[in-house]
């Protein structure tokens, strides 16, 4: 089994189930489970042979009385005879037979042929033989598809095996063979369950509670028996996910998932998102065209085609998301905005849901916040030490802006988390304005705006300034009375962390210039600019390595002796890759460019100076531009050049 192949053990899904499962593909078995097979095949038949064997010449002692038998050799004296016997054995002490089957009652002293194999327990070796094969295949095909030694647990599987048949063979006590014979093909198989289950994901371990009752509930369910199917479980069949309804306020409502349990296209509903939560998406887009509803999934960044649903069916499944996000149904022209939850696993999903009309239909898109997901913190962001020393003491100052920009799906909310991780919650009053919030932080008070009832961000803002906040975030400076409080906020003794939309530091710090705030206000309250990228992670299993032409590194001003090779993607994607599935990429890795306000540029800022002198005079201070940050992690091989060209421009 491949690491997903549990979780398709279910035969009724579609054709969409075994097409999301393509990226991690497994390979068939090889030759060595034809040898086992043979191997097998040849003892069983050689046991029945001998069986049968025995079984005719016992049938030959047993032949009628008045068949031609040779003439007995001339005695001296005759014997006593029993029954029919010929007289010349002495008579036994008592009755013999032959086989399995109970003496010949009605003619004592008369051998009984019977069979020579016990049915039953010879049942029980070829049912435990037939396991060991199917389990050897297992192994052979999990192992190869992780990369888990997979000569040393084949050896392991067939040495275990067969000593165990040779031992159940040559063994007087069944129980005692047939226990050996447990032993040797069960001690290898779960010493490789443990290690295979130490890498990978936790939903995807084999023999743990969780997957022996998944397992049970499917099975039970193809017979038509459900267990734990009523009530806030869903339905037994399909992946395990259940789907939690909102209102048109945010708070959650469980009737609505009941509401689009028995609609036609609930099942793809569920088999899309969970295969978007397998394959680590970010977005789901769900695009009418005349006859098909095509399907994208955004994953590391990247848009990636999956299987279309025909046209009906896709409008059913972007009908039960509406339902579930309490939007209206009937509306197809005008765009409309909600969100729902998705348990999946123990895994708390938000999404937000957004359609928008279209000349060939209604287009929907779902943004996927993986509330289980921790917060990561400044040291875990991989920001070169130098620039971590320094937002770690940005961050603790007591009062100042610091503003995080970059395009939308860049990092800046995780950024801004993690900033808000370094701090003492306990010790600091945190209050948060968010739209939506996508991370639950203990003890910080986090709003959530709702533009329907008039909450906006400069409502709120205006509104915990009441609360005696220490340090707040503002999910996006969107406006000039947003920025205008914000630049107030912080020149009033409070900390402020938020984000804008720019494409650099120097651009954003002319952005929030252009929103109208008095310049020396802006100035004083501004504490850095923080720039920020997410570039794909080269997969470390199948990524390759080549020697790059020395002209590239004359123009990126890198030493050519020092450099021996940069990493790419493997030109033929390894599609059975456990890592990436083929993508060459898994993950990605923040590209930063951070400027810090000093004392000469707030009075440049006052003076409302040039773009290029401000640039220059952060250069001065040690800015490095995101390429520049970005050829740090090409040449450490965490990323590939043509990754870099594509996010930074």
């Amino acid at each position: 089994m491949s690491r997903l192949h549990d979780l398709t053990a279910s035969g009724g899904w579609s054709s969409r189930r075994r097409m999301a499962l393509s990226l991690q593909q497994v390979p068939c078995c090889g030759p060595t489970m034809n040898v086992r097979c043979a191997i097998v095949f040849l003892l069983l038949l050689c046991g029945l042979v001998i069986g049968w064997a025995e079984v005719s010449s016992a049938q030959d002692a047993a032949a009628p009385a008045n068949a031609q038998q040779p003439a007995p050799a001339p005695v001296a004296a005759p014997l006593p005879i029993s029954g029919s016997a010929i007289g010349q054995f002495p008579p036994m002490p008592g009755a013999f037979y032959r086989g399995n089957q109970a003496p010949n009652l009605t003619r004592p002293g008369v051998p009984a042929a019977g069979w020579y194999l016990s049915l039953f327990r010879m049942g029980i070796v070829v049912a435990t033989l037939t396991f060991w094969v199917w389990s050897s295949a297992w192994v052979n095909e999990d192992s190869d598809a992780l990369k888990l030694r997979n000569d040393f647990w084949n050896t392991a599987m067939t040495l275990g095996g067969g000593s165990g048949l040779l031992l159940c063979l040559c063994m007087p006590s069944f129980l005692l063979s047939f226990g050996f014979l447990g032993l040797t093909i069960g001690v290898p198989l779960g010493l490789y369950v443990v290690e295979r289950n130490d890498a990978v994901p936790e939903n995807s371990r084999v023999l743990t509670p969780e997957h022996i009752k998944r397992v049970a509930i499917r099975k039970l369910a193809q017979l038509g028996i459900k267990i734990g199917g009523g009530g806030d479980s869903g339905p037994a069949i399909g992946p395990d996910i259940r789907f939690v309804g909102k209102t048109s306020t945010g708070k959650l409502d469980a009737t609505r998932g009941a509401q689009v349990e028995n609609s036609r296209g609930f099942m793809a509903a569920k088999e899309l998102v969970y295969d978007a939560l397998i394959r680590r998406a970010t977005d789901i887009h769900l695009e009418p065209t005349e006859e098909a509803m095509n399907i994208r999934m955004r994953i590391d960044g990247v848009m990636y085609p999956v299987e279309p649903f025909d046209r009906a069916l896709g409008d059913a499944v972007i009908n039960i998301f509406k339902v579930l996000g309490a939007m209206d149904i009937t509306e197809k022209r005008r765009s409309l905005d909600g969100s729902f939850r998705a348990v999946c696993e123990g895994r708390e999903i938000d999404f937000r849901v957004a359609t928008q009309g279209t000349r060939a239909g209604e287009k929907l898109s779902l943004r996927i916040l993986d509330q289980s997901n921790s917060v990561a913190s400044i040291p875990e962001l991989g920001f070169r030490k130098p620039l971590e020393e320094t937002l770690l003491k940005m961050a603790s100052q007591p009062h100042g802006l610091m503003v995080v920009c970059g395009p939308t799906g860049a990092g800046k909310s995780t950024t801004l988390y993690a900033a808000l991780r370094s701090l003492n919650a306990y010790e600091t009053n945190i209050i948060t304005i968010e739209d939506p919030i996508e991370y639950r932080m203990e003890n910080v008070s986090q709003i959530e705006i709702n533009s329907k009832s008039g909450q906006t961000f400069a409502n709120s803002l205006r509104s915990i300034l009441r609360q005696d906040p220490d340090v707040i975030l503002i999910g996006e400076i969107r406006d000039a009375e947003t920025a205008q409080i914000a630049c107030q906020a912080a020149n009033t003794g409070h900390m402020v962390f938020s984000t804008v939309h720019a494409n650099d530091s120097i651009t954003a710090l002319y952005r929030l210039m252009d929103l109208g705030v008095e310049p020396f206000m802006f100035s004083s309250a501004l504490s850095g600019i923080l720039a920020q990228r997410l570039a794909r992670r080269l997969c470390p299993q199948c990524k390759e390595g080549y020697r790059p032409k020395a002209e590239y590194l004359k123009q990126a001003n890198l030493p050519s002796d020092r450099i021996e090779k940069f990493f790419r993607p493997p030109k033929d994607a390894v599609q059975d890759c456990p890592s990436c599935g083929g993508l060459g990429y898994r993950g990605r890795v923040g590209v930063f460019e951070f400027l810090e306000v000093s004392e000469k540029m707030r009075d440049m800022i006052r003076e409302k100076a040039m773009l290029s002198a401000l640039k220059s005079e952060a250069r001065k201070n040690g800015m490095l531009t995101m390429q520049e940050e970005g050829l740090r992690l090409v040449v450490k091989g965490i990323t590939s050049v043509e990754e870099l060209l594509r996010v930074v421009k």
